[in-house]
Parts: C-alpha cells; sequence; structure tokens
C-alpha cells in the first residue's frame, strides 16, 4: 500500500511539476516579451525620416542601458540602401537581419548570434511615412535575466513539490500503518486463542474490522460443532463395536463351539456400524463446502440405470422438474437416492415411481412403491440401526437410518407416507433447494 501510494504520489506531482512548469516559464517569457514590445513599439512611434532618407528618433528610448556598451539591452534600425542605425550599446556588433520573411507583424525568436550571450529578438517590418524603403526595427535583450528567473522559480518548485511528495509519502505510510493497526490486534488475538488463553475474539474494533472477527468467531463454533460430532460419533462407534467384541473375546474364552458363527454374526454386526458411522463422516466433512450443489435429475437417471440392472423385473419411472439442484455433494446425494429406489425397487411389487418437485425452499424427491408398505405405527421405528422389516431378503438394515443421517446434516428430512397411487410405501425427502 505504502507502495503504490508512493508511486501514484511521485506520478501525480511528477505530470503536475511539468504542468505547472511550462506554464509558469510560458507566463514568465510573456512578460518578458511584452516589455521588449513596448519598447519596440515606443521606438516606432518615436521615429521619422530625416532629410537625407535615413530614420531620426524624435525621443529617444528612455532606458540608459541602450547607452552603455554590451549592456545587454539593444536595438537597431535597417533599411535597404542604408548602414544599419544601432544603439551606442551594441557599439561594434550588429544584430542579424534575414532577408528571407517579411514581418509586418511582431516576430520574436531567441538568437545565438553573439558569442557568451544568447539573446530574446522582436522585431518588425514597418513603412515609415514619407519614405517608400521598408525598415526593420529589432530590440533584443539578453536571456540571462529571463532564464536566472525561470531557474529560480524551477529550483523552488522542484523544492516545495519533493517537501511536498514526501509529507504525502510519509502520511500514507502513516495511515496505512495505523489503519492496519488493528488486523495485528486481530493476529494477537488469533495467537491467544490457538495457546489456549481465550476461545473466542473479544475485542471491539473498528467497523470494517468487525465483519472480519464475527466471521472468524462464527468459524470457531463451526470446527468446534465438528469437533463435537467427530468425538460423539467416535464415541458411539466405539461403544457399537464394544458388545460384538465382548461377545467374540467371551465365546473365543469359554471355547464355544459355535465360536464360527459367533464371529461371524458379530463381525457382520460390526461392519453395519463402521458403514453407518463411515457414512455419517463423510457427510459432515462435506457440508463445510459451501460451493456444495448438485443436479438430481442426472443422479436419478443414473441411480435408475443401476437398479434396472439389478432388478430386472422391476420398473422405475421418474418424473418432475429436471432442472432442479440441491445444495448436497453429488455422492451423498447419489447414496440416498440409491438406498430409498433400491429399497423401494427390493420390497416393491415391481412397480417405482420417483416425483420431482421444487419449493421456495426446498426440493421434495417422492419414492413410491406398489409392494405391502409399513404400518404407520413401525413407520418410526424403521429408522433404528439394523432394523429390517423382511429379514429374507439381503441388507444391513442401515439404508434408511443413513438417509435419515446424511439428509439432516445438510439441513434435509424424510419422512414416511402411504402411496395414494400405487399403495405401497412413499418416501418423502425434502433437501435444500441450490439457488
Amino acid at each position: 500500500m505504502i507502495g503504490i501510494s508512493a508511486l501514484w504520489i511521485l506520478l501525480l506531482l511528477g505530470v503536475g511539476g511539468i504542468a505547472l512548469d511550462r506554464v509558469m516559464k510560458s507566463a514568465i517569457t510573456r512578460n518578458f516579451d511584452a516589455q521588449l514590445e513596448y519598447v519596440l513599439t515606443g521606438l516606432i512611434a518615436s521615429s521619422e525620416i530625416g532629410p537625407e532618407g535615413e530614420v531620426l528618433f524624435n525621443r529617444p528610448p528612455a532606458d540608459q542601458r541602450f547607452l552603455e556598451p554590451y549592456s545587454g539591452v539593444y536595438w537597431q534600425v535597417t533599411g535597404e540602401g542604408f548602414e544599419p542605425f544601432p544603439s551606442r550599446s551594441l557599439w561594434d556588433r550588429r544584430l542579424q537581419v534575414q532577408d528571407r520573411h517579411h514581418d509586418s507583424g511582431i516576430h520574436t525568436y531567441d538568437s545565438r548570434q553573439f558569442p557568451m550571450e544568447e539573446l530574446r529578438i522582436l522585431e518588425r517590418d514597418v513603412r515609415l511615412p514619407g519614405s517608400p524603403i521598408v525598415w526593420r526595427f529589432q530590440v533584443a535583450q539578453s536571456r540571462e535575466g529571463l532564464d536566472e528567473q525561470i531557474s529560480v522559480l524551477r529550483t523552488t518548485m522542484i523544492r516545495s513539490f519533493g517537501i511536498l511528495g514526501l509529507g504525502l509519502i510519509v502520511l500514507a505510510a502513516l495511515q496505512a500503518f495505523y489503519g492496519l493497526w488493528p488486523l495485528r490486534r486481530v493476529r494477537q488475538s488469533i495467537a491467544s486463542i490457538r495457546s489456549g488463553e481465550k476461545s473466542r475474539i473479544e475485542e471491539r474494533f473498528p467497523r470494517e474490522i468487525e465483519p472480519l472477527t464475527e466471521e472468524l468467531n462464527a468459524l470457531l463454533e463451526h470446527n468446534e460443532v465438528q469437533a463435537e460430532e467427530a468425538r460423539r460419533h467416535a464415541g458411539n462407534l466405539a461403544h457399537a463395536l464394544k458388545t460384538p467384541l465382548t461377545v467374540i473375546t467371551n465365546a473365543a474364552t469359554a471355547k464355544s463351539p459355535d465360536l464360527a458363527d459367533t464371529v461371524c454374526r458379530e463381525a457382520t454386526t460390526m461392519r453395519r456400524q463402521v458403514d453407518h458411522h463411515l457414512a455419517r463422516a463423510r457427510a459432515i466433512g462435506r457440508r463445510a463446502s459451501a460451493q456444495a450443489r448438485s443436479d438430481v435429475w442426472p443422479s436419478l437417471e443414473a441411480v435408475e440405470r443401476a437398479v434396472s440392472r439389478l432388478y430386472e423385473d422391476v420398473t422405475v419411472d421418474l418424473a418432475g422438474e429436471k432442472k432442479a439442484a440441491v445444495r448436497v455433494e453429488r455422492q451423498d446425494l447419489d447414496e440416498m437416492l440409491g438406498n430409498l429406489i433400491e429399497n423401494a425397487a427390493k420390497y416393491g411389487g415391481g412397480r417405482v415411481f420417483v416425483t420431482v418437485r421444487t419449493t421456495p425452499d426446498c426440493v421434495e424427491i417422492e419414492v413410491e412403491d406398489d409392494g405391502g408398505g409399513i404400518p404407520e405405527e413401525e413407520r418410526s421405528n424403521i429408522f433404528d440401526r439394523g432394523a429390517r422389516l423382511d429379514v429374507e431378503k439381503p441388507g444391513t438394515g442401515l439404508g434408511l437410518a443413513i438417509v435419515r443421517d446424511v439428509a439432516e446434516i445438510y439441513g434435509g428430512s424424510i419422512h414416511l407416507e402411504e402411496s395414494e397411487d400405487l399403495g405401497g410405501l412413499l418416501a418423502r425427502l425434502k433437501l435444500p433447494l441450490a439457488k
């Protein structure tokens, strides 16, 4: 910030200084030329033609420098057929006369015709009354005084702009230093949180920094919630695995004759628990992504193709809004839809109907089948881990439990109802709408 400010200040002062230098130089030069023009006009006004055709002055210039040799102020009158009529200050020198142009108006230019003395010359061609000759009147003055004025002005301006630029850079540095000072306090607060001295950023900050501290506190709270969920799930998994391991250990210690059957049964139970908690852990991890977005229809089509290959005698029909999208990761959406549609195909009578609807806040996905359904008093128990109404068909009993847990993690829900069209079970899955 300080570097950019310094570069911008130097650029602006440089451009402004160049522009001001040109304006002031032009103003000083115009004032210098105006004085010479005044003298030139006085010379022309006081000139007349003598008896032999020469130019005479009825009122010589009042400036005494015209009488001092090499004083730096000169005049000269030149006409064709006559010797140049110079001021005494020219002494043995003469001003050059260029015949290549006719100056009906005042012509101004710089000349280096005298060694070590640059001149500023104003000249004009005039035809005096009673004379057929065009006379050229010239007034010249050394540029030394003009250049000194410009040099003094330029030096003063450079010094002033330098001091101004330095002051502005120091001011920008102070502004950046003190303006960013609250961020150093934020860094110190975060260091205190990391060391365990604090749990939140509690200091008051300027309103420009306040949103940052609020978001940091929200992030800390979010991380604490995720850590607590992870600890809780780890505890639940440990508790769920403890009983099967105890059973296997007791059976092995007692050298039970059905040890193999016991190991297989309890290992299956442990696998169900591990699968269930892994699904929850994946969903919790993906939920942290604020960019989670999935289109519902491609997931439905993918699940429909997979289920149709597994259950060739089952017909799965899809209907509803094809552009619906939810704030759920694609893998979790596929897992929820796969469990629901596979259960409908497995326990239904051969027909599965899936409908997608969009509300202002969520997307509703209804999965219906033509099976025997589930009695209303048993619908809440079916979400328990390992609960199965038909034990003759393969499965772990975790499908609906996983669907419920993953849906709730994303802020959704699932309800079981009776299908009015097909007569079987209707699973209504609600997921947050992706806008």
